[in-house]
């Protein structure tokens, strides 16, 4: 067993009572799965104290017959991006079915003599964060196949944050699907209420769903993780400045990938402000990393509060304005992808960026949207 698996995950929380998270609350749903064949969409965080889900279910004699794989793989090791084989699990033997590249929804075939879907992956909040969108083609493949889903729900670590531009349709993507915020303030669980009330899913499917919900939380409570979501998620100032810094994905700007504080610094070799520096080089999680070998220059913020970010409801584009600015080939900023555009969720932030428009300006374009997206989500929360 990989050293970073017996790692627990723990809550920093002022409810009353010690916080379970959905797959803790095993009385609550293990009794529905017995004589079932069980299907799990599952990585390295979904853990039971020191057991991994699948372990637990198969010491309890559950019927688990295969195992998805969401981006970054079952064990949680791969890049961001890279292609998911198919395999088998080492410890138990079940099947691996990736749910990444090209294969994002279980077939048919994948769920050939399932009963129940068991989701139980940590989100950290924001609408980019793959896994929303390995939920949702669950769900739907769920649906069409009239299968029952159970999603087991954990803590958000930025639930109480809600801000940034909505994703319009026509920019819908494997990084972004729902006409949501980038950060949206809710739960995985309080989310897959959201995919399948608002008629999310393909010709607006209803997914036979059932959410394990979290005891003794509130949307207030500080979330702690000590596994790792993703590779490149090493810590809590770097899950909550995720949202942030996220967006350089889309540019020529390194958010770290390839040091030991990634999401917690940015710059490249044609920042021309300041005197910190960097050189990206290959590691777990990231093999080929942006600028790989070359200095850049940039901005340090690892030793940022986390008590200062997570104050704010807020993401910060003071970072993506400063390396704007400051970077001395303009033309070169934003790649040509279009990544930046699936980000953001539309062309806008892009073209507000080139027109030199302020921090304010941008984040008066978002009111509307906001407005409107805090009245949908007020019908799906859980938790006060």
């Amino acid at each position: 067993m990989k050293v970073f698996l017996v790692f627990i995950i723990f809550a920093i929380n002022i409810s009353a009572g010690t916080l379970k998270t959905g797959a803790e609350d095993l009385q609550s749903y293990l009794p529905c799965l017995q004589s079932k064949r069980v299907a799990m969409i599952v990585n390295q965080s979904s853990m039971v104290g020191e057991n991994h889900l699948v372990d637990l279910f198969l010491d309890k004699g559950i019927k688990v017959k295969t195992i998805f794989a969401p981006e970054h793989g079952f064990r949680g090791r791969a890049d961001a991006g890279e292609q998911i084989k198919d395999g088998v699990d080492k410890k138990s033997g079940l099947p691996i079915v990736s749910l990444y590249g090209k294969h994002k929804k279980p077939t048919s075939e994948d769920l050939k003599g399932i009963d129940i879907i068991i989701f139980d992956i940590q989100d950290v909040g924001v609408r980019f964060y793959t896994y929303l969108s390995t939920l949702h083609y669950v769900m739907e493949a769920a649906a069409e196949k009239k299968i029952a889903v159970i999603v087991l729900d954990r803590p958000n670590p930025n639930v109480n944050r809600i801000d940034g531009p909505i994703l319009k349709k026509e920019y819908s993507s494997f990084v972004g699907l729902h006409p949501v915020p980038i950060l949206y303030g809710m739960t995985i669980g309080e989310y897959a209420q959201m995919i399948n009330g608002e008629g999310w899913l393909k010709d607006a499917i209803k997914a036979d769903l059932t959410v394990i919900p979290l005891q003794h939380y509130k949307h207030v409570d500080r979330y702690h993780l000590l596994i790792k979501p993703s590779p490149n998620l090493p810590n809590d100032l770097s899950i909550a400045l995720y949202p942030s810094l996220a967006l350089f994905e889309g540019t020529v700007i390194s958010a770290g990938r390839g040091t030991t504080k990634q999401f917690q610094l940015y710059g490249a070799p044609k920042y021309t402000k300041g005197a910190f520096s960097f050189i990206p080089e290959p590691r777990d999680g990231a093999k080929y990393p942006k600028h790989k070998d070359k200095v850049c220059y940039g901005v340090d913020l690892s030793s940022t509060s986390l008590e200062v970010v997570h104050s704010s409801e807020q993401m910060s584009l003071d970072y993506l304005l400063d390396a704007y600015r400051n970077y001395s080939d303009k033309e070169k900023f934003f790649l040509k992808n279009g990544f930046i555009d699936r980000l953001a969720g539309s062309d806008e932030l892009r073209k507000q960026i080139i027109a030199g428009r302020s921090e304010k300006e941008i984040r008066a374009s978002w009111d509307k949207g906001l407005k409107q997206f805090r009245e949908i989500r007020k019908k799906y929360l859980l938790y006060p």
